[in-house]
């Protein structure tokens, strides 16, 4: 019958079609399909979906924040008086501030604002927003408020004009001020949802429910959502400042396996992958829908040793967490489980800043000595070793889960008759305990707020010691601020390499890796710049390719 069919077909011809109206309406639609299809335009990109391990995301209030992954969220929906582009960060740019100086008495700086900045709402931005958003963080008392300790007052000078007060004019500000922290809140739209900067605000704001699934910036985009361990989803601002962003919409997934990583990318599903390791980013070598940007992060992953002796009697020997340091075998965690791309600092201060470099790290690190190690145990009366309970989160940072870290760890202090004895748990669980005090030994992450020497060393002698239940010296302490008073920079960075040496010898801190960051982009994607100031992707350029 096909055979039949086909005859009566060629003997019909377009003659044969003629004389049958319906068919010419069918030859038209044929013809007018086969021109659409070969006119057709693929349509624009218009969601950018970023695989990344969020677990670690307790909240999107920018006076909260104190995560690894939740500050790029906040830089993408807020934007703060100044900033830094990606690989340069010791050149403030301008962002909310389109300058500033030295008020006139010296007691601190004036910030002259841009004028015709809206937030995402319609509302004008105005000194008054800057000094309430401010004001906020100072009063709700959350760990942002410790960056600025030094900050004693926000005057408004006029709409557009506004004083930062120093209690010590010498110490770093301006620096600070480029945190995701320190953003700019519309405080109308805030303080509708709960939100105060009064003197009771730790208990009287309201609003970190509302900011956690919502914002309240001038950034490009909006926050719309977020599901904890799901995703956070955010929305073009139709009002943003510096013109229509290239997404109607940037989602987030919480992707902690690389392995689902790497697939998600290759099929397309994700259009940047953060958390792949380093074989997987070799088998992007050749794929020609993939790129691979890397950037040297200001980020490290550390072990805290913790000196109280209600917590572990043996750690609260110097000798004992000296002999820790010195079985682990850094160059095997750094070349082994992360193929080589990261580096080590010698203590609390990355490479890159402070005058800190790899040469640094050889002359007073730590590095692997099992004889030591074993002299050590034996001088602090532990001859025959100790254990510990060594607590991580169940996330992955920079192509490595801290699972496999532990194993590793675990292994090289066997190796002198130290037992560590892992403790793998949520996130948020591993912060709580951390931040409480309570935790004998934690492997974590630092990131940086912004860049700013005196926020890591500060850190280091204040807050961090309080959680390892270290008593720290007055002289160190003295030497930290003195060091970032400094203006000379060959004495600030010999003060800076003083402090370390005696971090490293307390030994309650132990930098293990500073990360390369190797993050697999698909070609779609133009203006996905990687950035190490303490938060990961710089958003606001990022478009789809032409």
């Amino acid at each position: 019958m096909g055979a039949s069919n086909n005859a009566v077909t060629g003997k019909l011809g377009l003659a044969g079609t003629l004389r049958r109206p319906w068919a010419v309406a069918l030859l038209g639609l044929v013809f007018v399909a086969t021109a659409s299809s070969a006119l057709a335009k693929p349509k624009p990109k218009t969601t950018l979906v970023i695989g990344l391990d969020i677990s670690d995301t307790v909240t999107l209030d920018p006076a909260r924040n104190a995560g690894y992954s939740s500050p790029s969220t906040l830089h993408t929906a807020y934007d703060s008086l100044v900033t830094m582009k990606p690989g340069d960060y010791t050149t403030l740019v301008p962002q909310l501030a389109t300058s500033w100086a030295r008020t006139p008495d010296g007691k601190g700086w004036r910030f002259k604002l841009r004028s015709g900045v809206k937030f995402a709402s319609g509302n004008p931005m105005t000194a008054d927003d800057v000094k309430w958003s401010i004001d906020r963080v100072l009063n709700i008392k959350d760990q942002p408020a410790q960056y600025v300790q030094n900050l004693a007052e926000v005057k408004v000078v006029d709409a557009m004009t506004v004083d930062f007060i120093l209690k010590n004019p010498a110490q770093p500000i301006l620096t600070i001020l480029a945190a995701p922290s320190f953003a700019v809140v519309d405080s109308k739209l805030a303080k509708a949802n709960g939100g105060s900067a009064e003197s009771n605000a730790k208990e009287a704001d309201k609003a970190t429910a509302w900011l956690n699934g919502h914002s309240a910036g001038t950034g490009p985009y909006m926050i719309v959502g977020w599901e904890r361990n799901g995703s956070i989803t955010m929305e073009r601002n139709p009002n943003y400042w510096r013109g229509k962003p290239g997404f109607e919409r940037v989602v987030v997934r919480h992707i902690n396996d690389s392995a689902a990583q790497l697939l998600a990318l290759r099929r397309g599903d994700i259009d940047a992958a953060f958390n792949l390791i380093p074989e997987q980013i070799a088998t992007l070598k050749d794929n020609p829908d993939v790129t691979v940007k890397s950037q040297l992060s200001l980020d490290f992953i550390y072990m805290t040793l913790t000196s109280g002796a209600d917590l572990n009697p043996a750690l609260a020997k110097k000798e004992a967490r000296q002999a820790v340091a010195a079985a682990i075998d850094y160059d095997g965690i750094r070349e082994a489980l992360i193929g080589g791309s990261a580096q080590r600092p010698p203590a609390f201060l990355p490479i890159g800043v402070g005058g800190v470099t790899k040469e640094l790290t050889k002359e007073i690190g730590h590095h692997q000595d099992l004889g030591k190690a074993k002299e050590l145990l034996s001088k602090g009366g532990l001859g025959s070793g100790f254990s510990f309970d060594l607590s991580y989160g169940n996330a992955s940072i920079a192509g490595i889960s801290y699972q496999t870290l532990a194993q590793k760890i675990q292994s090289d202090l066997a190796r002198v008759g130290i037992k560590a004895n892992l403790q793998p748990m949520d996130q948020v669980n591993l912060r709580t305990q951390y931040s409480g005090g309570k935790a004998t030994s934690v492997l974590t992450f630092w990131n940086p707020p912004a860049v700013e020497t005196q926020l890591w060393a500060a850190a280091s002698v204040e807050r961090v010691a309080k959680r390892v239940h270290w008593t720290v010296p007055p002289d160190l302490s003295k030497l930290v601020a003195d060091a970032a008073s400094e203006e000379n920079p060959a004495k600030q960075a010999a003060a800076w390499k003083k402090y370390q040496s005696a971090i490293v010898d307390q030994s309650n801190y132990l930098v293990l890796l500073q990360p390369i960051y190797r993050v697999g982009v698909r070609k779609g994607i133009t203006g996905l710049d990687l950035t190490a100031a303490g938060w990961i992707f710089e958003l606001a350029t990022a478009k789809p390719a032409s």
